[in-house]
């Protein structure tokens, strides 16, 4: 019988905290129920940015409700990986409804549930969170209060955080260049601020209307709380996927040695399941495939001198990466955000992508091997068995507006049906 908030069965839920360290009670109990289930293939699926276990059960019931009709014979189970991660709730969602208050409230102004979420994500910061949305909604004018809402954005997501969540902050591109600390960390705050608000303004103006006015560095500061708050997402995604998921899935590989894994992960939810890679213990081979939704992490990682150079070798099958133009947060605001380049030209244009993209944009680059395909493609013929697979998937990931676009819009049955076929399960 399914969980009554769960589309499928059998379905079990794993739970980490920040630095990685599993749930036991949830641990344990798949652990002890996944061998006896005749269960053959394990569908693990990592959201992205949701603030709360709730979210990301709606998200893992929608995704998962087509599976069962597409390929009825198959013995398959489901797991949802809970993180602590958080959305902000002005983003909207396709069919999600958009928070109210944040309906209601000015962009700059810190709405009542974003300041929960960010409570809820980074305890012990409430009188940061306090004075963070203090100044957002008072917007003071003197260079020096923008200089300090700054400093507090930086205090809040802990830039060299304590203990083994130190070590996952970075990428490394395939030219052996690190992406150190972003500018918007060590640049003035009124110059990251302005640049996220002109961006913004590209993003939301009508195509040809032309150069946008200088705005007010207030109006990019609540963009760079969030773009700030998702790099210490990204960090934490690291985190979990090498100490938490990785581990995990190699005792799955003991107590169920037949059981094939199929890692499914969204937005910082990929980088998430792709770090499990890294963690699993040597000569597992347990993970039969890798899906990457709108994956935000360098569309470098996998190249050689990348941070996960040469890792979907120990997947005993494909990585497929979806990637869609329509996903606005990946084409212009994580570029930005992960290496703020200074000039307007910058902003939405190919200059900033091209280095510093992410896979959910334009797919796994500088990879030897890599194959094309778009959606429709990828599901009328045999994917590849092996190495990356780049599928455009923006016949569907299409829906959204400012700043995300269509980066939350992956519930398609489209999508699940590649998932069974990057894993061949029938």
């Amino acid at each position: 019988m399914a969980d009554p908030a769960m589309s499928v069965t059998p379905y079990w839920e794993l739970t980490f905290d920040a630095d990685g360290d599993a749930d036991g009670v949830r641990r344990d109990r798949l652990l002890a129920e996944v061998k006896r289930s005749g269960v053959r293939d394990l569908i693990v699926f990592a959201h992205g940015w949701n603030s709360d276990r709730s979210g990301a059960t709606r998200l893992y019931s929608r995704f998962f409700a087509p599976i069962p009709a597409l390929a009825p014979a198959a013995r398959i189970g489901y797991v949802g990986v809970v993180w602590p991660s958080m959305r902000f709730s002005d983003e909207p969602i396709p069919d999600l409804p958009r928070s109210a208050a944040a309906e209601e409230t000015r962009r700059p102004a810190l709405d009542g549930d974003t300041r929960h979420a960010l409570l809820e994500t980074f305890p012990g910061r409430a009188t940061v969170v306090d004075r963070i949305a203090r100044l957002l909604e008072q917007r003071p004018p003197e260079e020096a209060e923008l200089e300090e809402f700054g400093r507090l954005v930086r205090l809040l997501v802990d830039v060299v955080p304590p203990g083994p969540q130190a070590l996952f902050g970075a990428d490394t591109l395939a030219e052996g260049v690190p992406q150190d600390e972003p500018e918007m960390f060590v640049c003035p705050t009124a110059v990251a601020c302005e640049q996220f608000a002109r961006a913004l303004s590209g993003l939301e103006s009508a195509p040809g209307a032309g150069e946008f006015a200088l705005p007010d560095p207030w109006d990019g500061a609540h963009e760079l709380l969030r773009q700030a708050t998702y790099y210490a997402m990204k960090r934490r995604a690291g985190t979990v996927g090498e100490r938490g998921l990785g581990p995990l899935v190699g005792r799955l590989a003991t107590v169920a040695p037949a059981l094939r894994v199929h890692l499914v992960g969204h937005s910082f939810g990929g980088r998430l399941v792709s770090f499990a890679l890294r963690g699993l213990p040597d000569g597992v081979r347990t993970v039969k495939s890798v899906t990457l939704l709108q994956g935000a992490f360098s569309h470098y990682a996998f190249a050689p001198r990348g941070v996960l150079q040469g890792q979907q070798n120990r997947i005993d099958g494909p990585l497929v990466c979806c990637y869609s133009r329509f996903d606005q947060a990946l084409s212009t605001m994580y570029p930005l955000a992960s290496r703020m380049a200074g000039d307007a030209q910058g902003l939405v244009g190919e200059v900033l992508g091209a280095r510093w993209g992410a896979l959910g944009h334009d797919g796994v680059q500088a990879v030897p091997g890599t194959h094309a395909r778009v959606l429709a493609d990828a599901l009328s013929r045999p994917l590849p068995t092996s190495g990356c697979v780049n599928v455009d998937a923006a016949a569907v990931v299409r829906r959204g507006g400012a700043p995300a676009g269509a980066h939350s819009d992956i519930v398609h049955p489209e999508l699940a049906r590649l998932v069974l076929a990057a894993g061949r399960i029938r």
